[in-house]
């Protein structure tokens, strides 16, 4: 392991890189790595966040005070967590949910696992987005993750971050692949973890993973499209266009599922 100064930092997919491991990467690129740098890096991009990823700090501590919460007023679950009919205007219209139930979670296992997968995927992607991209991409992505649970699985109560989480990997791998590096080990994780919400008996919302999954990915690819200061209205008006093409899903489960 080696230590390194904040100045002599290289952000990179899998966080921050020293020269040497920078000079030996770029010593092993394949011809497919140098065009994806070279398209990275032809025009001068927005400004970014600090080496800290505070939002991603903010966010889980504010999960964290939501579950302490939720310990001693159980009743919270019941006013905050998703359930596709709180969307249907006949029936039950609560919208805020779509969002509030991505800071609840059922269990300490729960929300320690979401909460360490955000801490490792924060701590890269935060600084190569910026405070603002990233939790406007974790939160879009938890809206997808709640989408997706009332298009497939209209009914079902659903808590916790998963989606979200799911919605940063999404994002990592693309950037990851537009910018070249090697992306085998976030399909694994991303893999295995897919799976694992399919097994019967795990009372997993594989649903909401799937929505959240799609979700990032695609403002992934909107980042890494509009990273250049002259596209930044581009990548604001379509990060509002997913948003607003999301709400307008939920007209499905309102005209087919009452």
């Amino acid at each position: 392991m080696r230590t390194i100064c904040p100045e002599c930092q290289t952000q990179a997919a899998v966080g921050v890189i020293c020269p040497e491991c920078m000079r030996e990467q770029r010593a092993t690129r394949t011809s497919a790595q140098k065009k994806a740098e070279r398209r990275w890096s032809r025009a001068p991009v927005a400004a970014v966040g600090t080496q800290r990823p505070t939002a991603t700090y903010v966010i889980i501590a504010i999960t964290a005070a939501v579950f302490v919460l939720q310990l001693f007023i159980p009743a919270i679950d019941g006013l905050f967590a998703f359930n596709s009919v709180y969307v249907i205007p006949s029936i039950a219209f609560e919208p805020w949910r779509l969002l509030t139930a991505v800071f609840l979670h059922s269990s300490f296992f729960h929300v320690g696992l979401n909460m360490l997968a955000l801490w490792m995927i924060g701590r890269s992607l935060e600084p190569l987005l910026g405070h603002g991209r990233f939790v406007a991409l974790y939160l879009l992505s938890g809206l997808g993750g709640s989408v997706g649970v009332a298009l497939i699985a209209p009914g079902i109560w659903v808590v916790g971050a998963s989606g979200a989480v799911f919605g940063l990997l999404g994002a990592l791998l693309v950037i990851g692949r537009h910018i070249g590096a090697n992306i085998t080990g976030i399909l694994i994780v991303l893999g295995i973890n897919l799976v694992i919400g399919f097994i019967p008996g795990y009372n997993i919302a594989w649903q909401a993973h799937v929505g959240g999954l799609v979700v990032g990915a695609l403002i992934g690819l909107v980042f890494a499209r509009t990273r250049t200061r002259a596209r930044q209205p581009l990548q604001i008006g379509l990060l509002v266009l997913i948003g607003v093409g999301l709400l307008a899903l939920l007209a499905v489960p309102a005209v087919f599922y009452v």
